[in-house]
């Protein structure tokens, strides 16, 4: 079996650097307020470089390891700011999909708390849920205990861990995440809290009124909002 990882990665910085906007650039850092530089790129225009490499057959990687390899080469090593959503792209590829699960958290565990600000955390949301459906129970402990971990960036994805679940949502564990930060004074945990609420309404707007009513005297003014915002 042919390890194309290397080849991958590879393609991978090229292409990125293939479309660098300086001017852009310096623009995009200070809003990002990075310490890591862009090399300018658009969303868009990052996709349309970044899609046909990870859609080539001919570089397609054939186990486990050399994905998560990958991942963490193109992440621990990147140089620039795209580089690590390059990274996020080949973690959330549909060809890996399958590799969504428990034994994939070790990793994005390492993802959330290098990277350690909301453009890339939030992005990880997707993969911390999929592993959550295929063992509700085992990681519905590990969000458990990302919900009380020293990490703000931890806590987030804790309580953003079911933003796609609609009906499939465990809400014993959304309650256990969000009552155990509701005295968080953090903005991104705050922000976290009304944005998990707000997703749960478009499917059981009861349950989110109960529960800022029941905790209207803990609940922030930001959480309330936002939880609030479509009712």
């Amino acid at each position: 079996m042919v390890d194309n990882s290397a080849d991958l990665v590879e393609s991978l910085r090229a292409a990125l650097r293939s479309g660098a906007d300086p001017v852009r650039a310096v623009g995009q850092q200070r809003y990002m307020k990075s310490e890591m530089p862009f090399l300018g790129l658009t969303s868009p225009a990052r996709r349309a470089l970044v899609r046909p490499i990870l859609d080539d057959p001919a570089l397609r990687l054939e186990s486990r390891e050399e994905w998560e390899g990958a991942v963490r080469r193109l992440w621990d090593e990147a140089e620039f700011r795209e580089e690590r959503y390059a990274a996020l792209d080949l973690l959330r590829h549909r060809a890996y999909r399958t590799w969504h699960d428990p034994d994939v958290m070790p990793l994005v565990e390492h993802l959330v708390v290098t990277g350690a600000w909301w453009d890339l955390v939030d992005e990880l949301s997707t993969v911390v849920g999929e592993a959550l459906l295929v063992d509700p129970e085992g990681e519905g402990l590990r969000m458990r205990e990302w919900a009380v971990s020293d990490d703000v960036w931890l806590r987030r994805s804790a309580i953003i861990s079911q933003l796609r679940h609609e009906e499939r949502t465990d809400e014993d564990l959304l309650e256990d995440v969000i009552e155990t930060n509701l005295d968080d004074r953090e903005f991104f945990v705050r922000k976290a809290i009304g944005w998990a609420l707000r997703q749960y309404a478009r499917t059981d707007p009861g349950w989110v009124r109960e529960f800022v009513d029941r905790h209207t005297h803990r609940i922030s003014g930001l959480s309330r909002r936002e939880a609030l915002r479509h009712l």
